[in-house]
Formats: structure tokens, C-alpha cells, sequence
């Protein structure tokens, strides 16, 4: 049974992931180069903007048209992601997400729009965490809330989840980009530099997993691994 989703006052991880700075080694597979192999999929469609977190005001929608047909593709197949587990705050990453079915849907969508699927890589971010009983969500919910609207101007936001603290307090958030650079792009805004001081009063624990989420050739097989 797939768990529902929380309120979107829920902070999760944008306060603290766009800090890093880690090197930046993207191969050209891994950079997906504006207007390679773009389609005109949605340029014409009025559903062009789309929901991609618990946010859903226009400074929170993703432009599918500012995406190459890979990345769109992808970001409208991940508008199904369901959480599956209730422990989702400790289950390996893997296992949280209806991720066969999400790629099942990508490769309807790339066949009903005659593309043929190229193999690429997008950079995963999972923000495992512990909260103590006196922290108040609402004030770091606004933080992450500004965070999120810089994240997603900056281009590369392809999609963010949250879940809520289990009864120890812990919780996971989990953001898609384009690419390990773009994320890095994303997360050096004075909303995010503002977040994250706050953010780090708050959590009594916090730890940053980053997967790479590979999808092959045609859609035929995929995998999500520990980024390397």
C-alpha cells in the first residue's frame, strides 16, 4: 500500500544538501546539454508547467520546455512517485519508490512520443535525518520553501519528495536533478545559505546519500547506485 504523502510545511533537505562542494566530475553522457536531442513535446501543450514537489505555486513549477526530451520525459514519468514503505526514513533508498513502475511509464511516454531513448544518468540526493522533540517545522518550512522556488530557477529541479518523522524522529527527503552540477548550481543562493544555518540548529542528526539513477538505451534496463 503506498503511503501518503505529508503537508508541504514539512521541511526537508534543500536546507542543508546545497552547501556541498564537493568536485564536480561529469562525464559528457552525464551533462545533458541543453537542445541535445530536444523534442518539441510541450512547447504547444498548456500543461507545460509541472508539479514536482509539495509546492504548487508557479515559482515552484518545473518548465518542461526548458528540459531536452530525456530529462522532460523523465521529470512527467517521476509525477508518479509513490512512497511505498512506512519506513522510509531508515529502508534502503531503492526500495522506497514505486520506481518499476515510474520507468515503465517513461518508456509509454517515450513511445507515444516517437523518442528514442538515449542513456543518462541523473544525480539523486537523499537527506536522511533525526529531529528532537523542540524542533518547530513551520519556521524551517518557510526556509525550505524559499529554498526550493531558488532551486528550481536555477534550472535542473526535476523532482523533490518529503516524508514526515517517524516516532524517533526520523525522516527522509529526496531531490532528482539533471546532473551533479546543476544540483551544485541549485544550492548556492542566499535562500538556501539562509536555510541552512538555520537547519543545522535543528536536526539532531543529518547524513547525505547521493545515487545515480541510470536508465539505458531505449528504456530497456536500469539501476540506481551509490554515486561514485
Amino acid at each position: 500500500m503506498a503511503v501518503e504523502q505529508v503537508s508541504p510545511h514539512r521541511p526537508g533537505p534543500l536546507s542543508v544538501v546545497p552547501q556541498e562542494k564537493a568536485p564536480i566530475e561529469i562525464s559528457t553522457r552525464e551533462v545533458n546539454t541543453p537542445g541535445r536531442d530536444t523534442l518539441d513535446i510541450f512547447t504547444h501543450d498548456e500543461n507545460h508547467f509541472l508539479v514536482v514537489s509539495p509546492y504548487g505555486e508557479r515559482e515552484h513549477l518545473l518548465d518542461l520546455r526548458s528540459l531536452d526530451a530525456e530529462n522532460a520525459l523523465l521529470a512527467r514519468a517521476l509525477a508518479g512517485m509513490t512512497c511505498l514503505r512506512p519506513d522510509y526514513a531508515t529502508a534502503p533508498y531503492i526500495d522506497i519508490f514505486n520506481w518499476q513502475e515510474i520507468i515503465e511509464e517513461l518508456a509509454r511516454l517515450a513511445q507515444q512520443h516517437g523518442h528514442q531513448w538515449k542513456e543518462t544518468s541523473f544525480f539523486v540526493v537523499a537527506f536522511r535525518s533525526q529531529i528532537p522533540p523542540t524542533t518547530v517545522y513551520e519556521d524551517l518550512g518557510v526556509l525550505d520553501k524559499a529554498a526550493h522556488a531558488e532551486a528550481t530557477a536555477s534550472g535542473g529541479f526535476l523532482k523533490y519528495w518529503f516524508g514526515s518523522p517517524d516516532k524517533d524522529g526520523r525522516n527522509l527527503a529526496t531531490c532528482l536533478w539533471k546532473s551533479q552540477e546543476h544540483a551544485i548550481k541549485g544550492g548556492v543562493g542566499p535562500a538556501h545559505r539562509k536555510a541552512a544555518g538555520a537547519a543545522r540548529s535543528l536536526y539532531s542528526h543529518w547524513k547525505i546519500d547521493r545515487h545515480r539513477l541510470i536508465i539505458r538505451d531505449d528504456v530497456r534496463s536500469w539501476d540506481i547506485i551509490d554515486w561514485e
